[in-house]
């Protein structure tokens, strides 16, 4: 498995072939993590512990343990963690490209590009 570190918690890798990755993400308590989007790739993610505030798009969803939402391709999305406990999802990307440099940040509060 594959694991990394970022401002907001860290994500891993799960499993991954021709076409999907599935990842675990953990976003810390107060963590936010990019607004962003994706040319190649959509999401589906499953709150698998803790409680979600999800943008997609124009719309803000609050998504409790066992909630799932997909992120269509080129979908403005962000997710983030207003709770008190770490925020646990399931990741799944489905897609042609699932490189890490398929993210278009367009807002960050961590000051990345």
């Amino acid at each position: 498995m594959h694991s990394e570190t970022r401002p907001w918690g860290r994500f891993e890798v799960l499993t991954e072939g021709p076409g999907f990755a599935v990842k675990r993400i953990t976003v810390n308590s107060g963590g936010r993590l990019s607004l962003q989007r994706h040319q190649h790739r959509a999401e589906r993610w499953v709150v698998a512990a803790g409680s979600a505030v999800v943008t997609r798009d124009e719309e803000t969803h609050h998504l409790a343990t066992g909630a799932m939402i997909e992120i269509p391709l080129r979908a403005v999305h962000r997710l983030e963690n207003e709770g008190t406990v770490p925020l646990e999802i399931i990741e799944v990307q489905l897609g042609n490209d699932l490189r890490e440099d398929d993210i278009e940040r367009l807002e960050d509060v961590y000051g990345r590009n």
